[in-house]
């Protein structure tokens, strides 16, 4: 996990560079080498893709060493952006059928940062709400994985244990969505009796854009469309 916040971090310093470069000098050597650092930069996002972070840190730094040895020779200027550390954003929930208010709550942790999701167990969904998810666990990981603001997922442990998931994820923020009140408190208890420094954070109503923004709605729209 660490590889992959440090190249993430990296890769978004580098296009900062770019987003702030100054051509002074204008021959085909320099244009040339700035178009070999921008194609260190594609090679280090398509290798944070497929998961090979310790190549694509050498990317990055190939990258940012023609940019600086151009800048030391005066052919360019740039502004390397001030270190910033990336927060860690813990998002949970059982995301059974993806539904907008799924997308709505993964878009906003994006928002601050690298979002961790964490993915209730069938067998947790069962002892919380007596009934068992629609979507097995794993096809709900997998889903979950592939949505576009998710940086890593995991499966939930069997017994709810908040501690053990701060302690493995280390998170900065914790973000709930609107109905995950009773987490919240104990979330909120955890965190004060251990004494640690997370931000909590809870969306304070449901996403109302679309007709369908629950699971709940999505299942009574069955019933009623398609039930006998």
């Amino acid at each position: 996990m660490k590889e992959k916040i440090l190249l993430k971090k990296y890769i978004i310093n580098l296009e900062k560079a770019f987003e702030s470069l100054k051509i002074l000098d204008r021959n085909k050597n320099v244009l040339d080498i700035i178009d070999l650092a921008k194609c260190y930069l594609s090679d280090a996002r398509y290798y944070f893709e497929k998961g090979e972070y310790t190549t694509g840190i050498s990317c990055i730094a190939y990258g940012e060493g023609l940019l600086d040895s151009l800048r030391k020779l005066g052919k360019i200027d740039f502004k390397w952006p001030r270190s910033r550390k990336i927060r860690r954003v813990v998002v949970g929930g059982t995301f059974d059928i993806i539904h907008p208010g799924h997308l709505y709550l993964l878009r906003r942790a994006k928002k601050y940062g690298y979002v961790i999701v964490i993915v209730a167990r069938d067998s947790t969904v069962k002892k919380l709400k007596n009934k068992v998810p629609i979507i097995p666990e794993k096809q709900r990981l997998e889903i979950i994985r592939s949505i576009k603001y998710v940086d890593e997922a995991y499966l939930g442990y069997k017994n709810i244990n908040i501690l053990k998931v701060i302690e493995k994820y280390r998170p900065d923020i914790i973000l709930l969505g609107p109905d995950q009140i009773y987490l919240e408190h104990m979330i909120r208890k955890t965190v004060s009796e251990k004494g640690l420094k997370i931000e909590i954070k809870r969306l304070k109503k449901k996403y109302d854009k679309y007709m369908y923004s629950s699971t709940s709605d999505i299942i009574k729209h069955i019933i009623e469309e398609y039930g006998e």
